[in-house]
């Protein structure tokens, strides 16, 4: 047997080894439970992988992000076992691993209960334990045609081989330039048991599967286009640790309890009624004082801040978007044209900037002007698929907070420094706190402009990202068609991850448009575009703030601020009288005066979230006085009508949570 020198490479120490050829990745970490892969020359490997003479091997640790997709793709493919099993007439689908998680999608003849679910579980339980082990085998088109002859979709995939795409989930199974079948092996007879078209890599066995669940199905169409059939798709969640996993289902039941669509039906804030249409939202009184007074709060630092306010229709001839650029890049997220006009072309705007350009661009501008900040509520409509709709976090009509800013080359560094200084102090004021920042890049294969343009945009955003000492994560390929864009993402109560607001540098526009300005000089100038959209969406970031407040907005957002409690009849005229004042200063304060009982009223206007009570007695009257409940069921009693008064409009001016 001839030696193989291999390094082991481990973050910055690298160790070279010799061994004897035939030596497996699995020998050359032999009794670290934890390495489940490696990877080799930059590719991952199974653990059954002969190392070659020079290789760089990296383990792969299980709870890494390559290491968690291994071994929830490992555990879909014990869930499409498992249903095969059960189900034999199952055809299958694809199944790749997903944030948290993995699916798989299964054509039969009618929907899975979930007490199939529940026996998909246990037999799925029964094929962990018995250690089958993933092998790894590779076979011609021909062959797998051949072997696959009875799975429609696999037959499919098997044509794509090389260029399948990662949107549908379709490159985990023949995105390599070779054909491969995993086959899973009994441990004691090395008889198949079941197999399946895939790339791989795998878990060495069954037994390396820690903790998994199946979590729900759906239905879904077959590669995500309305064209293809219906199938079946379960989900399912895997962990390295049965604690990973508990915490896992511990977070998803507290993210199910601030569902905004859960929250929003139960404080009466919005619905999406069937009759008007999927993704498109009303907003019920409640809801609208919420809202309102976001736009408000946002509306007056807007206009400390130097912005000029502009108004934009909601359709305009399909020419401006050809213009744009939008119907060339964006189409497929448009509504259908209407047409008009003996047969032009209307659309339903997906963006505001082209109508922004044009304001710009009815007159002449000087160079004194700039930089000029335009700002608009702008509702826009965007035809998302009916898969992706949620209720207002993909929303097909919403209202962003648009901004266009034109300033010269020599303002662009300070006006984008103000910019994001801006958003993320306004993010802040509405108790946002906890950002990283992401940069998004030029995609190779969808952009307008020049190479040099791209790359003076991409590097001023990245020093402008810097300065603010955040964390910034690049997104490479990840900017829209016309230029680089920061994006600010937002941690919540519970650390999941919002995008909120993005900053994107465009000279691509300004140029299609021709947009130009006077220079000091005399001379034409063109300018610089900065796009701004701060919270993305109004209905977005309400839903953002519901999920993050779990429904108990801070007094200064909240539409009922306090609520009297009487705790008779006799006591109501007082209560309305302290309402009554504090309406002069501008606070919601309500007086419940039905027929319920004290304590009723309480526990009524606690699932209401209300953040204060004024609870009123004999005492209370007699002394010119009011007692305050606390959302935490706190209470202080025998304040004066107005300190109780100065309180809430304290709170509330100081916009802090209580």
């Amino acid at each position: 047997m001839s030696d193989v020198r291999v390094i082991i490479q481990r973050d910055s120490e690298r160790d070279e080894r010799v061994v004897t050829t035939g030596t497996t990745a699995a020998d050359l970490f032999a009794g670290e439970r934890t390495i489940v892969a490696a990877r080799v020359a930059g590719e991952l490997k199974d653990l059954a992988y002969a190392v070659a003479d020079g290789d760089e091997v990296e383990p792969v640790e299980i709870s890494s992000e390559d290491g968690l997709n291994i071994l929830r793709h490992s555990t879909a493919h014990v869930m499409a076992q498992a249903v095969q099993e059960l189900f034999p007439e199952a055809k299958l689908g694809i199944g790749p691993p997903v944030k948290d998680g993995f699916y798989y999608d299964f054509d039969v003849e009618k929907p899975f209960h979930p007490d199939d679910l529940k026996a998909i579980e246990k037999r799925m339980q029964e094929i962990q334990k018995r250690g089958q082990k993933f092998s790894r085998r590779v076979v011609t088109d021909e062959a797998a045609r051949e072997e696959l002859a009875g799975e429609p979709y696999k037959l499919e995939l098997i044509g794509l081989k090389g260029s399948a795409s990662h949107e549908d989930g379709a490159d985990v199974e023949v995105g390599a330039g070779e054909l491969t079948i995993y086959d899973n092996l009994d441990p004691k007879t090395g008889e198949t048991c079941w197999s399946d078209l895939c790339r791989g890599p795998h878990l060495p066995t069954t037994r390396f599967i820690p903790a998994f669940k199946l979590m729900r199905n759906a239905a879904a169409y077959w590669r995500g286009s309305e064209k293809n059939p219906m199938l079946q798709r379960i989900y399912g969640t895997a962990w390295p640790t049965k604690d990973e996993l508990k915490a896992h289902l511990e977070f998803l039941a507290e993210a199910e309890k601030r569902d905004h669509r859960r929250l929003g039906s139960e404080l009466d804030l919005f619905s999406i009624p069937e009759e008007i249409g999927s993704g498109l939202a009303v907003f019920h009184p409640k809801g609208g004082i919420i809202r309102r007074v976001m736009e408000d709060y946002s509306r007056r630092r807007h206009e400390e801040s130097g912005y000029e306010f502009v108004y934009t229709p909601h359709a305009t001839k399909g020419k401006l978007f050809e213009k744009s650029g939008h119907l060339d890049w964006y189409a497929d997220g448009m509504y259908p044209p209407m047409q008009l006009d003996e047969g032009t072309d209307y659309y339903l705007k997906p963006m505001n900037c082209p109508m922004h350009n044009l304001i710009f661009d009815a007159r002449g501008r000087s160079y004194r002007e700039l930089p000029l900040r335009l700002f608009e509520f702008g509702t826009v409509y965007r035809y998302e698929k009916s898969g992706v709709v949620h209720g207002l976090t993909r929303a097909r009509g919403f209202t962003q907070d648009d901004a266009h800013i034109y300033c010269t080359r020599e303002q662009m560094a300070d006006e984008l420094d103000t910019t994001l200084t801006f958003v993320l102090d306004l993010l802040r004021d509405y108790g946002l706190t906890d950002f990283y920042l992401e940069l998004s890049t030029k995609d190779p294969e969808k952009f307008v402009g020049s190479d040099e343009n791209w790359t003076e945009a991409t590097e001023t955003l990245r020093k402008v990202a810097e300065k603010q000492g955040l964390e910034l994560v690049m997104d490479p390929g990840g900017a829209a068609f016309y230029g680089p864009k920061i994006s600010v993402q937002a941690r919540d109560a519970i650390g999941r991850t919002w995008q909120m607001s993005t900053i994107q540098l465009d000279f691509n526009l300004p140029e299609r448009f021709d947009l130009e300005y006077t220079g000091a000089d005399g001379a034409k100038q063109r300018p610089v575009m900065i796009h701004r959209a701060l919270f993305g969406s109004i209905e977005r970031f309400f839903a953002v703030l519901l999920e993050h407040y779990a429904g108990a907005f801070p007094a200064w957002l909240a539409p009922v601020q306090a609520v009297g409690i009487p705790i008779g009849d006799g006591h109501v005229e007082y209560l309305q009288d302290f309402a009554a004042e504090a309406k002069k200063k501008g606070l919601r304060v309500e007086v419940d005066a039905s027929s319920d009982r004290m304590q009723k009223k309480i526990r009524n206007h606690q699932k209401a979230k209300v953040p204060f009570m004024i609870i009123v007695g004999d005492e209370d009257m007699a002394a010119g006085t009011v007692s305050f409940r606390y959302r935490d069921g706190s209470q202080k009693n025998g304040i004066s009508r107005d300190e109780a008064i100065a309180e809430l409009v304290d709170v509330v001016e100081r916009r802090v949570q209580v």
